[in-house]
């Protein structure tokens, strides 16, 4: 009898510690980061506005997507993948700002 209620009793502790463990476990949803990008000041219609705007663009999308560090291949290909999946989202509704104004959202999910 005595022998059941430690089997019991530490089976009981172990399961406690376990359910109390799982949250440090859980992934942790990833950060979103939002830049706007402002066009109101550049005139869409020229070359040097649209040339404004892209460099804008490719400046944001940098600070969107971060950096890794130089020796995690698989970080800096990461990078690379939300640099140019951002530039192409981006540049695609600042074709559809030509014809009227407002900022340009960036966001991407670190």
């Amino acid at each position: 009898m005595k022998q059941t209620l430690k089997i019991i009793s530490v089976s009981a502790l172990a399961a406690a510690a376990l359910i109390k463990a799982v949250p440090a476990f859980a992934e942790q949803a990833l950060a979103q980061n939002i830049i706007i990008v402002h066009t109101n000041d550049l005139d869409l219609s020229s070359a040097k506005g649209r040339a404004a705007l892209d460099h804008r663009l490719v400046n944001a999308a940098k600070l969107v997507c971060g950096t890794a560090s130089d020796f995690d291949l698989a970080g800096n290909n990461a990078v690379r993948a939300c640099r140019i999946d951002i530039l192409a989202r981006a540049r695609a509704t600042s074709e559809q700002l030509a014809s009227r104004e407002g900022p340009i959202l960036l966001s991407a999910g670190r």
